[in-house]
């Protein structure tokens, strides 16, 4: 075995490693439990919430008969952007917590090439992500389907399988990649307060505020922003710009890969230039 190819091995390792001991220290919080348990009950309420509100509208034109049904998984996606906010907490909690506590310096002193470290507690997070927003989102769906099968929504309903699954998965893709946005942020800013703040506004804040401008160029920029992208991403088409995101899923996840990576890299440059 050549000394590159001993030292690639080595190197797996020592991630895997790492890996497995934020797997740890992920489980060993209650706060853990506790956002993803936000995170399903704000998905089912959302969607719930939304998920009604598009059937009552259909019905009013013309009532049950010639209203078009809606789709259950629908509602679920335009969830994600209530539900999100719980999970982005958890992955800012993941590194905040320890410069908060201390910690982060014997987790540097166990793992101490920092970008292994970053890629270890992003390797973490991003399948738990996913999985969590698989299993929310199917379980939003359901409750969407069971509310609006109920008379006073005439069965305004339907469950296409082939689009629950694909919706299913853009909420897993779109979960995972915004909490390893997340996990960079808080990298670099290394405050669960100021964290927040960033990822909020980046999110949410300052993409309605360039909307509500009415300028062009500034809302092309909020639609490129990473929660109109992941939107345009998962195809959603109740979301807060009254139609379709004007662009492709491909382009979209483009953007919202764009954004996490940066992200990611400016967590990384910090890391390596500041002490813990």
């Amino acid at each position: 075995m050549s000394a590159t190819t001993g030292q690639d091995v080595g190197g797996v390792r020592v991630l895997w490693q790492a890996a497995g001991a934020e797997w740890a220290k992920l489980w060993s919080v209650r706060s853990t439990w506790w956002c993803l348990a936000g995170a399903f009950a704000l998905m089912v309420l959302a969607a719930v919430t939304l998920g009604g509100a598009s059937a009552t509208e259909a019905l009013r034109p013309a009532g049950p008969s010639s209203a078009a049904p809606v789709p259950a998984s629908e509602a679920a996606v335009s969830a994600t952007s209530f539900a999100q906010f719980a999970l982005v907490a958890l992955a800012m909690l993941t590194i905040t917590a320890e410069y908060a506590s201390g910690s982060i310096r014997v987790t540097l002193q166990a793992v101490p090439v920092r970008g292994v470290m970053l890629a270890a507690k992003a390797l973490v997070l991003a399948p738990v992500m996913a999985a969590t927003g698989v299993l929310s989102g199917a379980a939003a769906t359901a409750a969407v389907y069971a509310l609006l099968s109920l008379d006073v929504f005439g069965g305004l309903v339907v469950l296409p399988m082939g689009e629950v699954v694909r919706d299913l998965a853009g909420v897993g893709v779109y979960f995972a990649l915004i909490a390893v946005l997340t996990l960079g942020a808080g990298a670099a800013l290394r405050s669960a307060a100021g964290t927040l703040t960033v990822v909020f506004m980046l999110l949410m804040g300052l993409p309605l505020l360039l909307m509500m401008t009415g300028s062009g160029p500034a809302v092309a920029m909020s639609l490129r922003m990473p929660l109109f992208a992941g939107l345009a991403f998962m195809g959603s088409a109740d979301n807060m710009t009254g139609g379709p995101i004007p662009y492709s899923a491909g382009e979209g996840l483009a953007w919202l890969l764009a954004w996490t990576a940066a992200s990611l890299a400016t967590g990384h440059a910090v890391l390596r230039r500041r002490d813990a």
